[in-house]
């Protein structure tokens, strides 16, 4: 009778399945109270909750703790924050199974120091890649007409998106705080990462090329002859008006951290004038 009342007592302490889909249902409303003081932390929180009100239910003390360590600052590309709640899901069933419950400050600094190499990851490969490839290919259809555009791009963007959640939520558990040091065995994460840089790249060259349309439409005689700058300038350079023009952008957006909005306005009226006088076909 008591060894059947303490396997009770682990399997309500234990994460199951049902535990994981439940939280990776709960962690699309990450970012639904993002605020500019702790950022995710309400929604990190949120994902948790009913977890730690199984894990801690005869530890009050232990539950409202667990609640307070996971509204503290937390900033993560929302794609791959599962990684990050996996480990911090299998750390909390650590703790809860301890008798002494002393795992908090070890957790909280565990979610603080994976925020950092884990953010070059998802931003690179979901915001400069995914996004810009499957943008790409969405706009590419839709100027055609093409209704299969925007539906190609939600695909693009979320089906790896929600794998990722998934398969981000259960090996971020099986590995706990072992995962970067996983991660980090042989470069991999080095590896990643550059990898997702160069494909980025190479797709925002080809998107600069194809959909900036800047030529200049400056033309003057000498005797007979007719010279075309922007013929000049395609012999010397093909399509460095757009390359330019996209280059001095980013610059104002990252050096003299103007607004891009600003960015914007500026690039239609200025367009608009100089078209208007004949100097740029835009």
């Amino acid at each position: 009778m008591a060894e059947q009342k303490m396997n009770q007592a682990v399997e309500e302490i234990s994460v199951t399945k049902s535990d994981l889909r439940t939280i990776f249902w709960r962690s699309f409303c990450h970012e639904a109270s993002y605020n500019a003081e702790r950022q995710q932390a309400l929604g990190f929180a949120f994902t948790l909750t009913k977890l730690l009100k199984k894990l801690y239910k005869d530890d009050k003390e232990a539950y409202v703790e667990a609640c307070k360590r996971h509204t503290e600052f937390f900033n993560l590309t929302v794609q791959i924050t599962n990684f990050v709640v996996g480990i911090v899901t299998a750390l909390e069933e650590k703790n809860a199974r301890s008798q002494d419950k002393n795992m908090g400050p070890t957790i909280s600094a565990v979610k603080s120091a994976l925020m950092g190499p884990l953010a070059p990851i998802g931003d690179t490969f979901f915001w400069g890649c995914f996004r810009i490839v499957a943008a790409s290919v969405g706009a590419t259809l839709a100027l055609k007409g093409n209704l299969l555009g925007p539906v190609l791009f939600v695909l693009m963007f979320n089906i790896p998106h929600l794998l990722v959640r998934w398969y981000g939520l259960t090996l971020g558990y099986k590995l706990g705080e072992n995962f970067i040091s996983f991660m980090q065995e042989g470069g991999l994460l080095q590896k990643l990462t550059e990898a997702a840089y160069i494909v980025g790249l190479t797709v925002i060259g080809a998107m600069t090329a194809s959909y900036v349309g800047v030529t200049c439409g400056v033309e003057f005689s000498i005797g007979e002859s007719v010279i075309n700058i922007q013929e000049i300038l395609d012999g010397i350079f093909p399509r460095l008006l757009p390359l330019g023009v996209t280059l001095f952008m980013a610059w104002l957006m990252r050096s003299r951290n103007v607004k891009p909005a600003i960015v914007i306005l500026v690039t239609v009226v200025v367009g608009l004038v100089l078209g208007a006088a004949g100097f740029l076909i835009v």
